[in-house]
């Protein structure tokens, strides 16, 4: 990354800061600002899928469940074992990230679309595990619990407070805690991709057998990307479930996997920006085509379709693909103007 990214990274930032304060006070719709809510969980997920497939270059397919995992935990811990909220987010990220370098473990010996096969394989394997489970764990009143919480999950396990400080403004409250979420997320990622480890991912990504003679462990750079990513979407895991005092199996389901992956691909694999353009792309999409009902998915199958035919790079990388063509074009000009005069 050159100095003009990185200026060019912070500008964005500070313009997307000064957006996100204004948001509350532009809009007085809880289900927009609701919406606007849902839209910064996904674009989280995908900035830690893109670290890991779009510039480590690990064809991982375990995003939701490391997500599904975070929010399983905090539900776990906040139920089982009478925590608040805050106390079990952190907690509950360390076990994302522990389940995710199990896996790492198991898979990362293989190759390509291997370790794609084992990662969705684990995903499948979770949602069907808690969609069986019947069996009673503790009996709460009349009602007997599972352990994973069964087919219905895990409602009422507590929140943030918000409700109880803010009252009917609570949804404002909850739209600052997932900001904050958003923007420390993106700040670490840009940390780690501007340091040693980024250029260690690339490296790995682009050339594992150049990589490797200059000294760099693979399996152990691989592992490493697996275990921080884990541990922001399990962050993330944990803060959707607080937010929305429920998480349930529906989370693992595959719709939920492709739509992150979707975000990435037309957003722009391998860039920074990628996955928030990506979330906001589809999303916005997806609330237009609300009243269109069955055609609804169609429509999406077809942006997708059309981004990858016709936008390869994503809409980021088809962008950077135009300022550098337009700075390749203003130098030359600048050239010819030097040899006239």
């Amino acid at each position: 990354m050159t100095k003009t990214s990185g200026r060019t990274d912070l500008l964005i930032a500070l313009v997307l800061i000064v957006v996100a304060i204004a948001i509350p006070f532009q809009i007085d719709s809880r289900y927009v600002l609701g919406q606007i809510v849902l839209a910064l969980f996904y674009a989280c997920i995908a900035s830690q899928w893109n670290l890991v497939f779009g510039f480590a270059g690990i064809f991982s397919l375990a995003p939701v469940a490391i997500f599904a995992v975070g929010g399983y935990a905090t539900a776990m811990l906040c139920f089982f074992l009478g925590w608040s909220v805050w106390a079990a987010l952190l907690p509950a990220a360390l076990v994302a990230a522990v389940f995710s370098v199990l896996i790492g473990l198991a898979c990362l010996r293989l190759t390509g679309v291997y370790v794609a096969l084992l990662t969705l394989a684990v995903t499948q394997v979770m949602y069907l595990l808690i969609v069986t489970d019947t069996e009673c764990f503790v009996q709460v009143g009349s009602v007997c619990r599972q352990l994973t919480g069964g087919p219905g999950g895990f409602s009422r396990f507590g929140d943030f407070g918000t409700r109880q400080l803010l009252k009917g403004d609570w949804m404002i409250g909850n739209y600052a805690i997932v900001c904050t979420l958003f923007v420390v997320i993106m700040v670490v990622t840009w940390v780690i991709l501007k340091g040693p480890m980024g250029h260690a991912f690339r490296a790995i990504r682009d050339n594992p057998g150049y990589a490797v003679a200059r000294g760099i462990n693979r399996f152990r750079v691989q592992l490493l990307v697996f275990g921080l990513s884990a541990f922001l979407t399990g962050l993330a895991g944990g803060v959707y479930a607080a937010h929305f005092q429920v998480i349930g199996p529906t989370i693992l389901q595959l719709p939920q996997l492709m739509f992150i992956i979707a975000i990435v691909v037309i957003g722009g694999t391998g860039t920074f920006w990628g996955p928030l353009v990506g979330t906001l792309v589809l999303m916005g999409a997806d609330e237009l085509m609300r009243e269109v009902g069955e055609f609804r998915t169609l429509g999406l199958g077809l942006i997708i379709a059309a981004s990858i035919v016709l936008l390869p790079n994503g809409l980021v990388g088809r962008f950077r693909d135009l300022m550098r063509y337009a700075g390749r074009n203003r130098s030359a000009g600048l050239k010819t103007s030097k040899d006239i005069q």
